[in-house]
């Protein structure tokens, strides 16, 4: 097989994935982490239609299953914490959920043994020529490699090195999003619960057999200028943008200050017309991120390292047919992904005391309503709108 030896930066989702199916189509992959070991904890993330069956024929949906965050509810209430209305789990945790950190570890053990993986260092170069791809790195020697691909998220260092800044193709939706681990104090169980005030969302809801939860904040704004590697600067943001918020937000933001998995990040969207440059190609965020407000993150990194493995074993290495196939293969789904987020915002974080007042009746009404299965079905919609190629070597 041609173009064997290929380097993947990221071991979060989309890296790992891709490094289980090439090696499965029989390629030496290896995978380059920044962090300095697996990173646990973090936010949960769904799977909605052809990513759950991506896991079935990856032989890992059981185990998956198994680390289910199991959701029940969730409450949004007022001020004093009295219910205002109760959504079903199916609108916020899609087919199945699974906290970030629990998947990623179910896809580094799945790997670790056939696959090398270098934790604590990043790209710095990255220089193609005839025969295959020279990469120089922050702490390790120089290597080469046959193909490089970028599996490093909204901000990834692959694309800045080899497509431009990341300027060009981000596109903020008018939301910034923190979420960390903090104590279960409200007692929770599989449970959450929200709170509004115009432009702002906080909530919190259980996790890990609901020994811990998760606090969430969200808010609108312009494009702030930060630093996404300082995380003390990300803290203070968060900290001034909820400053008199009601309900429990104060101690929701005391207890982030001890997080030891604290997330900061705009709700936004990469739009590349292609995802290759020669022989470096994008998968995941770094490639077509949806932005959260889409729930469709992690079934775009799980199907597009799947069709990205498969199209590069199909064309026997020949990564300028693979890539070509595998935007083609993907597009429609990355383009089905994306709309969800788009309109999404004034929903979880209603912009207005009358936009709050009728989201709130709106879910309230839903079980009566004719359109009640919208809510449901378009995700549903959005995670189908892709058939999968039956690769060769991997059970249909």
């Amino acid at each position: 097989m041609r173009n064997n030896r290929v380097l993947i930066s990221g071991a979060s989702v989309a890296g790992p994935a891709l490094a289980f199916w090439l090696r499965r189509h029989g390629f030496s992959p290896t995978v380059v982490e920044r962090a300095p070991e697996l990173r646990d904890g973090g936010y949960a993330v769904d799977f909605r239609g052809a990513s759950l069956q991506v896991l079935d024929r990856m032989g890992l949906l059981g185990a998956v299953e198994a680390a289910a965050t199991r959701m029940g509810e969730v409450t949004y209430v007022d001020s004093d914490d009295r219910p205002l209305v109760v959504t079903p789990p199916t609108y916020q945790s899609g087919e199945l959920e699974v906290l970030r950190g629990d998947l990623a570890r179910i896809l580094y053990d799945a790997t670790k043994d056939d696959v090398e993986y270098v934790f604590g260092d990043s790209i710095t170069g990255i220089s193609e020529h005839g025969e295959g791809v020279s990469v120089t790195f922050a702490h390790a020697e120089p290597r080469e490699f046959d193909l490089v691909i970028g599996a490093d998220g909204l901000h990834s260092n692959v694309r800045s090195l080899v497509f431009g800044d990341e300027s060009r193709f981000r596109h903020d939706l008018g939301y910034y999003v923190s979420i960390g681990t903090v104590p279960n104090h409200l007692g929770l169980d599989r449970t959450g619960r929200f709170y509004n005030e115009p432009n702002r969302t906080v909530g919190v809801y259980s996790a890990k057999d609901n020994t811990e939860a998760k606090a969430l904040f969200w808010f609108g704004a312009d494009r702030l200028d930060y630093d996404h590697r300082d995380v003390e600067q990300q803290r203070r943001i968060v900290e001034e943008a909820f400053r008199g918020t009601g309900w429990e937000t104060s101690a929701l933001l005391e207890a982030m200050r001890e997080a030891p998995d604290f997330y900061f990040d705009s709700a936004s969207q990469i739009k590349l017309d292609s995802y290759s440059r020669g022989r470096v190609a994008l998968v995941g965020d770094a490639a077509y991120c949806a932005a959260p407000l889409s729930g469709m993150g992690t079934s775009l990194a799980i199907v597009g390292a799947y069709v990205l493995a498969g199209e590069l074993a199909a064309a026997d290495g020949d990564h300028t047919t693979a890539f070509g196939a595998y935007r083609d293969e993907l597009r429609g789904f990355v383009d089905a992904c994306q709309k969800l987020a788009v309109g999404n915002g004034k929903w979880f974080v209603p912009p207005t005391r009358a936009w709050l007042k009728f989201r709130n009746l709106t879910y309230r009404l839903l079980p009566y309503l004719p359109w009640r299965k919208l809510i449901e079905e378009l995700p549903l919609k959005a995670g189908n709108a892709i058939t999968l190629k039956p690769y060769a070597g991997v059970p249909a």
